[in-house]
C-alpha cells in the first residue's frame, strides 16, 4: 500500500492576496487555479512545480473560518519550509516584509528562523547545517 498526505488546506482571507504573497515572499508556484463557481476556487500552491506536498488555499467564508485565519495552529509553528539556501530565502522573506520573530539561530539540524506569513501563521525556515 502507498499513501501520503498530498496537500493541506490553508485558510486565507482572499485567494489573490494569498497567491501574490506566497509567490513574492516564498517564490511558491501556482500549480492550479480553477474557478468552481459562486466565488469558490481550487488553488494549489507549492515551493516547486513538482513538489510532493502542496498547500490548498481555502478562502474563509464563515465567521468561524474567518476567526481561524492566521491561527490554524493555535499560535504554534505549523509549517516547516526546508531550503537548500537559507541566506537566499531569508533575504527574500525580509524583502517581502515577512515578520521575523528573532535572528536566525543555529541548531544541530540546521539554521532556522521563525517567521509569520501575511496572516500571522508561524513558519520555520530551515536551512542545511553550517559546515
Amino acid at each position: 500500500m502507498s499513501r501520503r498526505i498530498g496537500q493541506i488546506a490553508l485558510l486565507v482571507r482572499d485567494y489573490d492576496e494569498a497567491i501574490a504573497w506566497f509567490a513574492e515572499a516564498l517564490g511558491f508556484a501556482v500549480l492550479e487555479d480553477t474557478d468552481l463557481g459562486s466565488g469558490k476556487r481550487w488553488v494549489r500552491i507549492a515551493p516547486e512545480a513538482d513538489a510532493a506536498f502542496q498547500l490548498l488555499l481555502a478562502r474563509a467564508t464563515t465567521p468561524e473560518q474567518h476567526a481561524a485565519v492566521g491561527r490554524q495552529h493555535g499560535g504554534r509553528v505549523g509549517f516547516f519550509l526546508h531550503t537548500d539556501d537559507f541566506t537566499r530565502d531569508h533575504a527574500r522573506l525580509v524583502a517581502a516584509g515577512a515578520r521575523m520573530e528573532a535572528s536566525p539561530r543555529h541548531e544541530p539540524y540546521g539554521t532556522v528562523i521563525v517567521f509569520e506569513d501575511l496572516y500571522g501563521n508561524r513558519w520555520d525556515l530551515i536551512g542545511p547545517e553550517s559546515p
